[in-house]
């Protein structure tokens, strides 16, 4: 739930002419969520938003899945995902349903002959390696091992690499992604309590501004099918912008965990949510005081939930046998807990420096045939 921004220049009023110094005036368009009932932004271009000269082809990019119903929780060496150039093309959904896919991309090559928009998903990008710029529509956001990238959909982007080396833990979210409502007041401010702050969102800044006509692609993904489309204008060509709808980044770094005396279930390290999953980050913190606390976690049932843990860094202490890069998959009507000795293992223990990536899902998530090829095929034995 970003707060509000305006980058550039707008008119001093919505809807009403705004001209150009020539005396010709500047497009507005509503880039709005939920009907009109969301959260908006009003974008002011130099050309129209709408000159489409050519649908120059299309592929179906839908998930292929493997395992429709599943019971086993599963490992996946998440970094036996080969680096691909293309950033489209690395992007490997490896856990899916109705609500989200969610997946890894290891891209070589900044995007550099094309522009990119998702008209079906809000999109979450967790770096876990590389660094760059994320170039869009209404500016660029710096990013870096750590931060979070939240993209509403159909914001047209495309992204510089810094490093060829890059490795991405992606959501594409089919409801919106918004911060924990019980972290927000009724004006939408984040309280006191909330790990983080608006001083933390990281915004966009330096728009580009580029009044060109030409032929600009941008490839448009909807309903699972990529399409390629060619456009007139460079679709960075707004003047100005002012709004809540833009994409915004959050560094896992500066989110504050909640702790107590006695060990804190998994929602205090919420960080994101929709209506049908939350997002939350392991964060290096002080483990639970009390003279009597158990800082490995109690074995848990998850009877609403599918859990997918992705293991960034640090040593995570309910855990054996993990590494960067793995993915665990607990499926939702089946207990798990801290691997053997583990639980015994965190008494006494003063701090953790594990950090991870949580989604856990509110339908049951398919297993796609990428997801199966990196299954280390005895994870769910590792309790015994």
């Amino acid at each position: 739930m970003p707060i509000y921004h305006k980058l550039g220049k707008i008119p001093k009023k919505r809807h009403t002419q705004f001209h150009k110094p020539n005396g010709n005036l500047y497009y507005e368009q509503l880039f709005g969520t939920i009907g009109f009932d969301g959260m908006s932004t009003l974008l002011y271009h130099h050309q129209r938003p709408t000159m489409l000269k050519e649908i120059l082809g299309q592929k179906d990019v839908s998930p292929k899945i493997a395992v429709k119903k599943n019971i086993t929780s599963r490992k996946l060496i998440g970094f036996d995902t080969a680096p691909v150039d293309d950033f489209l093309d690395s992007r490997e959904p490896l856990l899916v349903n109705n609500d989200v896919h969610i997946g890894v991309a290891a891209p070589r090559e900044s995007m550099s002959s094309y522009f990119y928009k998702n008209t079906d998903a809000d999109e979450m990008l967790f770096i876990h390696k590389g660094e760059g710029t994320l170039k869009t529509l209404v500016g660029n956001i710096e990013f870096e091992y750590g931060d979070y990238l939240i993209i509403p959909r159909g914001m047209i982007y495309k992204i510089e690499f810094k490093t060829k080396d890059n490795r991405i833990l992606f959501a594409e979210s089919f409801h919106p992604i918004y911060t924990p409502k019980r972290y927000r007041n009724r004006f939408g401010q984040l309280l006191e309590h909330s790990p983080f702050c608006e001083r933390d969102y990281k915004l966009p800044e330096n728009l580009e501004t580029h009044d060109e006509k030409g032929d600009f692609i941008i490839k448009v993904k909807k309903q699972g099918v990529l399409y390629e489309l060619l456009y007139a204008s460079h679709p960075f060509d707004l003047i100005g912008w002012d709004g809540f709808n833009y994409p915004y980044g959050f560094s896992i770094h500066n989110f504050e965990p909640i702790t107590g005396r006695i060990h804190q279930p998994p929602p205090v390290h919420q960080t994101f949510e929709t209506n049908a999953f939350v997002i939350c980050s392991f964060c290096p913190r002080l483990y639970d005081y009390h003279p009597k606390s158990i800082p490995a976690p109690y074995n848990h049932s998850n009877i609403d939930s599918d859990e997918m843990l992705y293991y960034v860094d640090g040593d995570f202490m309910s855990r054996t046998d993990v590494a960067p890069g793995n993915i665990s998959l607990h499926p939702a009507g089946i207990p798990h807990g801290p691997h053997p000795g583990t639980y015994e293992g965190s008494i006494g223990q003063k701090e953790t420096e594990e950090l991870a990536v949580m989604i856990d899902t509110f339908k049951p998530l398919m297993v796609t045939e990428n997801g199966l090829k990196i299954d280390d095929g005895k994870y769910y034995k590792s309790w015994v």
